[in-house]
């Protein structure tokens, strides 16, 4: 047998170790990946400290030193701001939101406690295909904030801060992006043909988890048809920078070589490595002008 074909497989097989073992290292990476705080913009911290509190399940306490609310596993952060942030939909960042067990009930207690609603109790339990889904089994109701950013309450087996719901130009992409750089878990629709709901396009979808927040992304189609005059003249996403939520904010056990990984991988880095108040911490772009922090070390009450 000729040398060449020896040397060739050889050499095959050591790229294909290579790549197994550099495709390992990624999927190690990206397991130390969790979901660690929303950094909102508020005129008034203190306002918003209270108006979370007082309404949802979640917690006054110091992260770094500065007043936050804890959330069971991640941070809601407050930064002040001079003027009120911009609030319309058109940013890839919808809402984010808090479960119960007993829609109806709460609305009728947030309402008692002088909650402004955006959207009121709806009932939309037929949402998942199944036009014979029994009527009253999911609700939700989107409440507005000081800072009119958007809440949303829904029907669950919790109450606990629960989800993160984004729009994208490519909800399946988008889905598979956060899947491969922080190792969520998930779906995404194995088709591309535009799913209706009440005449609403809301499909192609993702849903994808990242500890207890479940991330779930529907279509641009959606923001522009819901909120078409939000929308008018536009057709791309604004960033999400100074808005009412600022950016989401995932922790890693090493952000120098997370941060390189997804460098090579060819992630947008908008601010590089920086240590700030104690804190390590880099600044990224995902996917539709959404700002992910990315800090070296996982929450935990302080």
């Amino acid at each position: 047998m000729h040398k060449f074909p020896l040397l060739f497989m050889a050499f095959a097989a050591g790229v294909i170790t290579l790549l197994a073992q550099a495709a390992a290292r990624q999927d190690a990476l990206a397991n130390t990946a969790h979901f660690h705080h929303l950094q909102l913009n508020t005129t008034d911290p203190q306002r918003a400290l209270e108006f979370y509190t007082s309404r949802f399940d979640c917690e006054k306490a110091k992260f770094n030193g500065q007043d936050a609310v804890w959330a069971q596993k991640s941070w809601l952060l407050f930064n002040k701001v001079k003027q009120a942030p911009p609030a319309e939909l058109t940013s890839a960042i919808w809402h984010f939101g808090w479960g119960a067990e007993n829609m109806p009930a709460e609305y009728e207690r947030q309402q008692k406690l002088g909650t402004k609603f955006f959207t009121p109790l709806t009932d939309i339990s037929d949402i998942g295909g199944n036009p014979n889904a029994k009527p009253g089994s999911f609700y939700y109701a989107y409440v507005e904030s000081p800072d009119k950013g958007l809440i949303e309450l829904n029907t669950a087996g919790h109450h606990r801060f629960g989800h993160l719901h984004l729009f994208s130009a490519d909800p399946i992409a988008a889905g598979q992006w956060y899947m491969k750089h922080f190792g969520t878990k998930g779906r995404v629709s194995a088709s591309r043909e535009p799913r209706m709901y009440r005449g609403i396009q809301i499909g192609p979808s993702a849903s994808v988890n990242l500890d207890n927040v479940n991330i779930i992304i529907f279509p641009i189609e959606y923001p522009k048809q819901e909120y078409a005059a939000q929308w008018k003249g536009k057709t791309t996403f604004d960033s999400t920078k100074g808005r009412v939520v600022d950016h989401v904010g995932i922790s890693v056990d090493n952000l120098t070589e997370y941060l390189e990984k997804l460098r090579q991988d060819g992630v947008t880095v908008v601010e590089g490595s920086k240590t700030q108040a104690g804190l390590k911490q880099a600044l990224i772009e995902g996917p539709d002008r959404i700002l992910i922090q990315l800090v070296e070390g996982h929450a935990q009450k302080q």
